[in-house]
């Protein structure tokens, strides 16, 4: 629990209340009450205030967009800690279909610039992504992402040559099958899965929690399969409101195999063989 000393240094006056929220495995998250109404409060223990950048430039790159999420209202570092504090979304009740075409609306806005990337790093608990412009999605994906995690699985000991051999095939399936594809860079959130949307008390949607990039919007809808949260119902209103092209199917394994790295290098061996069995079936859809 955060004592009173650092709850005094923030900008709010008058809090009646802290209670700890469920944060994910980097944020430590509270619930800050005033007279006033309620906000939402992330705390990075031994981190300067930047190490919320990307966040805070995601939250904003929505509000832009006209997507509902929470609001940012201040940030900084008390004590040593870096802080982000927002605005508190009530909960309520709500239907897939409406986050499908939530997030159809998000992936229609594309970067300023027509590059891929972002304005800021990607910084999460095991892993780090600069997020550097490219003229490509090839470039940004393949070269900056899976590249760098394909390296830290070597470096943990996770991957040796069996699974290095597979990987140099894999991704020589993924590079020929993105030359051929017309990507768009769009504005994406991230890390789209089915613990980072919620729906308002009024029922609409809303998304949180962004790492936020402009990248190909397959990714997203790549990244939403691998857990199994969203019905149909999420994927058809998605395709009405903003049909994917030819060949999605196969290509949202990519964004699915990405994922699985991710967990793969934070959790260790326990994703191994999904991993694994992602790369079989990337190789068996693009057999040649």
């Amino acid at each position: 629990m955060l004592e009173q000393q650092w709850l005094s240094q923030l900008p709010l006056e008058n809090i009646s209340g802290v209670t700890p929220l469920a944060g994910g495995d980097v944020n430590q998250a509270y619930r800050i009450e005033t007279p006033d109404c309620p906000y939402f409060l992330l705390v990075q223990e031994k981190r300067t205030a930047d190490f919320y950048s990307g966040e805070i430039a995601g939250l904003k790159a929505f509000a832009a967009a006209k997507v509902a999420a929470p609001e940012v209202i201040a940030n900084g570092q008390i004590d040593g800690d870096a802080y982000l504090l927002l605005s508190y979304l009530e909960s309520g009740q709500g239907k897939q279909a409406d986050v499908g075409r939530l997030l159809a609306k998000l992936h229609r806005t594309v970067s300023s610039n027509h590059k891929f990337g972002f304005s800021q790093p990607y910084e999460g608990s095991s892993m780090t992504f600069a997020n550097t412009w490219t003229d490509t999605w090839r470039e940004l994906f393949v070269d900056q992402r899976l590249d760098q995690l394909r390296d830290a699985l070597v470096e943990k000991k996770l991957w040796g040559k069996s699974e290095l051999d597979i990987y140099v095939r894999v991704r020589q399936a993924i590079t020929d099958a993105l030359d051929k594809h017309q990507s768009r860079p769009s504005l994406l959130h991230g890390d789209f899965w089915g613990g980072n949307h919620m729906f308002l008390a009024d029922g609409s949607p809303a998304l949180i929690d962004p790492s936020a990039f402009y990248g190909d919007r397959e990714f997203d809808l790549g990244c939403s399969l691998v857990f199994g949260a969203y019905d149909q119902e999420f994927y058809s209103a998605y395709q009405a409101a903003y049909p994917l092209d030819e060949g999605y199917q196969q290509r949202l394994k990519f964004y699915s195999f990405y994922l699985l790295m991710i967990h793969l290098d934070k959790f260790g061996g326990m994703y191994a063989n999904a991993v694994n069995n992602m790369m079989q079936q990337i190789l068996t859809d693009f057999a040649r």
